[in-house]
């Protein structure tokens, strides 16, 4: 049986990271142009950076979830193998998937955290353009909250699948053949 302790921590862990990530993408910073009224230059204003430190949380917690469940699973590819079939077939699957959906996951979280953080710092002149205050497009930590969520859902799938795959092997491990001892 799956350990419950572990899929409800991996659970907790999965939902604080969407939570930060969805937290992230609504307080993701704005910058606003603004007129320097002495020496007739613009500059940028940015909103508060809060949203780079929900996105680096998000990351850590998705990334703590995702090396307790690999830990839990020996990541599928140390240990006793698994016992042939259905359940073995879909953890494999289940196991690919997961790490597709983490790495796209962890890659919006920290290229909008980074993107977030970084504010540009030049002026123009009054009669120039006005100076480009780029942020992080709308979206970016929302795909991260969505991939997020396929994670946490995949990986607990997995996580049970691979038990149900690695069954009882009793004391002395699987085996391959066919046992003979019941019948005397």
């Amino acid at each position: 049986m799956a350990s419950k302790l572990l899929l409800i921590t991996v659970f907790i862990l999965d939902l604080i990271a969407f939570g930060l990530a969805v937290a992230a993408e609504q307080r993701r910073s704005k910058g606003h142009p603004r007129l320097d009224g002495e020496s007739n230059y613009r500059y940028c204003v940015y909103d508060s950076d809060i949203a780079t430190g929900y996105g680096v949380g998000a990351f850590l917690f998705l990334m703590a979830s995702q090396v307790l469940i690999m830990v839990a699973s020996k990541c599928f590819c140390c240990g006793s193998p698994l016992k042939p079939g259905g359940s073995r077939a879909c953890s494999v699957l289940l196991f690919i998937i997961c790490w597709l959906t983490f790495l796209i996951a962890e890659a919006c979280l920290l290229a909008g955290s980074v993107r977030n953080a970084y504010h540009t710092k030049y002026t123009t002149r009054f009669f120039d353009n006005p100076p480009s205050c780029e942020t992080v497009r709308k979206g970016v930590f929302a795909a991260g909250a969505a991939f997020t969520f396929f994670t946490a859902i995949i990986s607990q799938f997995y996580y049970v699948s691979y038990w149900k795959a690695r069954g009882d092997a009793g004391p002395f491990g699987a085996e391959t053949g066919v046992g003979m001892a019941a019948y005397k």
